[in-house]
C-alpha cells in the first residue's frame, strides 16, 4: 500500500474539511428557517448548538481519523482493540452511506452546473415572471440532461481523487474554497448595496420574538439543533478521513472549531446574500430548490448586470456541491483502499462504475421513474435517498461514533480525550465525560426521532 497520504499544509485540511461540510443545506435551507424561526433569535439557538452538539461529535470523528491513521474502513477495528472483531461492519455502514449521500448529491450537484451554462448562454435574461419555474420543471422533465450533468459533476469528483490527496483533493479544493469565499463576499457586497435591502436585513437577523413564538419555540429549537447536526455532515467516516491526514501538531478540538466557523460564516452570508435581494426586488424567499433555481433567478434577471451576478452566485453553487462531492468521493475511496488492500486507482476505477450505476434512479425519478413515490403522493427518489442519509444514517452513525469514543466496548473515553487533546491549541476537559457519555446521544436521539415524526405524522 506505501506510505499513507498526508495533506500539504494545515490551511488545505482546514478547507477541505470544510469543504465537506459546507453544501448547498447551508444556502436553499439555513436563511429559510432563520427567517421563520425569529432571525437573530434563531441564530442564537443555532449557535448554542452547534456549540454544545456539533463541535464535540465533529471533534469525535477528526480523533477517530487521526488515532486510527485510517478511513472508516478500518479505524474502528484498530482502535478498538480486543474488541476490535465487532466493530469490522461500520466500514459497510459508512460505505453505506457515503454512497447513498452521493447517489443524490451529485445529481443535484448536477443541475448547479446546468444552471451556470444557462447563465452564462442568456437563458434567464428578459425572464418574466413565472418563466424560471417552467424552466426548472423542464429541466427536470429531461432525462438525458439531467443525467449528463450528474456525469459531468461525477467525473470531476472522481478526476480530483484519481490524483491523490495533495494532487488531486487538496490541490483543486483549496482554490475552491477559496475562491467560494470570496464569491461570497462580492455577491453580499452587491446585495446589501440593493435599493430597499435593509428590510431584508431586519427580517433576516433582527431578534423577533413574536415571530419565534408564532412558529412554536419548542419547533425552533428542534429546527436550531437539526441544522446544527446535519450542516456538519458527521456520522459516516467523511469528516474522520481527514482526520486520518493529519499530524499530532494541533489538538483537535481547535481545528474542528475552525471548520464550524467557516461553515457557519457561509451559512449566514448565504442569508445576507437572499433576503436583501429578494426584499429589494418584492420577491418571496423559498426554502429548497425552489429558493435556488426559481426565485433567484427572476431576481438576478431584476438587477442590473444580473447575468453576471447569476453566473458568479451559480458558480458558488458549484464550488459549494463539488467541494462535498470531492469530500465524499475521497472518503469512499479511502474506505474501499482500507477495507479491501486496493490501490487508488482500482478503488477510483470499481467506485466509478458502482457511483454512476446507482446515481442512475435519482435524476429518472423527476420523468421516466416519476410515477415511483417512495414516501407518499409527491415524493421522488431523491426524497428517499434523502430522508435515508439524513434522517437514518447521520444519526444514527453520530451515535455510533459517541458510543464508541466513550465506552469501553469501544475506544473508550480516556483514549479518546487523549487524543483529542495532543498537540497545542483549545483542548477538551475530562470534566466533559458525563455530558459527551449520556447527554449528547440524547440530544442525537431527539434529532432521529423527530425526523420520523416530521415524516410521517405531519
Amino acid at each position: 500500500m506505501g506510505e499513507r497520504e498526508s495533506f500539504g499544509s494545515r490551511l488545505g485540511f482546514i478547507l477541505v474539511s470544510a469543504g465537506c461540510a459546507i453544501g448547498i443545506g447551508n444556502v436553499w435551507r439555513f436563511p429559510y428557517i432563520t427567517g421563520k424561526y425569529g432571525g437573530a433569535v434563531f441564530v442564537l439557538f443555532y449557535l448554542i448548538f452547534l456549540v454544545i452538539l456539533g463541535w464535540p461529535i465533529m471533534t469525535m470523528e477528526f480523533a477517530v481519523g487521526r488515532g486510527s491513521q485510517k478511513s472508516a474502513g478500518a479505524s474502528h477495528p484498530i482502535l478498538a482493540g480486543k474488541n476490535g472483531s465487532k466493530w469490522k461492519w461500520f466500514s459497510i455502514f459508512a460505505l453505506i452511506g457515503n454512497y447513498m449521500l452521493m447517489m443524490y448529491y451529485t445529481t443535484v450537484s448536477g443541475w448547479m452546473l446546468s444552471y451556470v451554462y444557462e447563465m452564462v448562454r442568456g437563458s434567464f435574461t428578459h425572464l418574466k415572471s413565472g418563466q424560471a419555474t417552467h424552466m426548472f420543471q423542464d429541466m427536470l422533465a429531461d432525462p438525458k440532461r439531467l443525467i449528463f450533468w450528474m456525469l459531468v459533476a461525477t467525473a470531476l469528483g472522481l478526476i480530483t481523487v484519481f490524483r491523490g490527496l495533495q494532487n488531486g483533493v487538496e490541490k483543486i479544493t483549496k482554490p475552491m474554497m477559496i475562491a467560494l469565499l470570496v464569491l461570497m463576499v462580492i455577491l453580499t457586497v452587491r446585495s446589501l448595496t440593493l435599493p430597499g435591502a435593509s428590510a431584508g436585513l431586519k427580517f433576516y437577523l433582527l431578534p423577533d420574538w413574536n415571530r419565534a413564538v408564532k412558529a412554536g419555540i419548542l419547533e425552533a429549537l428542534y429546527a436550531a439543533m437539526g441544522q446544527a447536526f446535519f450542516t456538519l455532515s458527521v456520522g459516516m467516516g467523511s469528516i474522520a478521513i481527514f482526520g486520518s491526514y493529519i499530524g499530532k501538531d494541533k489538538a483537535l478540538p481547535g481545528e474542528a472549531r475552525t471548520v464550524i466557523l467557516l461553515d457557519t460564516f457561509v451559512a449566514i452570508m448565504a442569508g445576507l446574500i437572499i433576503f436583501p435581494s429578494c426584499f429589494a426586488y418584492g420577491v418571496s424567499p423559498d426554502s429548497g430548490p425552489s429558493l435556488i433555481f426559481v426565485t433567484l433567478p427572476e431576481v438576478f434577471t431584476r438587477m442590473s448586470a444580473g447575468r453576471l451576478w447569476g453566473t458568479m452566485f451559480f458558480i458558488f453553487m458549484c464550488f459549494a456541491s463539488l467541494s462535498t462531492v470531492i469530500a465524499v468521493f475521497e472518503n469512499i475511496i479511502a474506505i474501499t483502499m482500507d477495507a479491501f488492500g486496493w490501490t487508488r486507482k482500482k478503488a477510483v476505477m470499481i467506485n466509478a462504475i458502482g457511483l454512476v450505476v446507482l446515481s442512475i434512479p435519482c435524476p429518472l425519478g423527476f420523468n421516466l421513474l416519476s410515477n415511483i413515490h417512495p414516501l407518499g403522493a409527491g415524493t421522488t427518489i431523491l426524497d428517499f435517498e434523502d430522508f435515508i442519509v439524513s434522517s437514518n444514517i447521520l444519526p444514527i452513525g453520530s451515535i455510533i461514533y459517541v458510543l464508541f469514543c466513550t465506552r469501553k466496548f469501544g475506544w473508550g473515553f480516556d483514549n479518546f480525550i487523549k487524543e483529542t487533546n495532543t498537540g497545542s491549541g483549545m483542548k477538551f476537559s475530562y470534566k466533559l465525560k458525563g455530558y459527551l457519555t449520556y447527554i449528547v446521544p440524547i440530544f442525537i436521539l431527539v434529532i432521529l426521532v423527530f425526523g420520523y415524526i416530521q415524516m410521517f405524522f405531519k
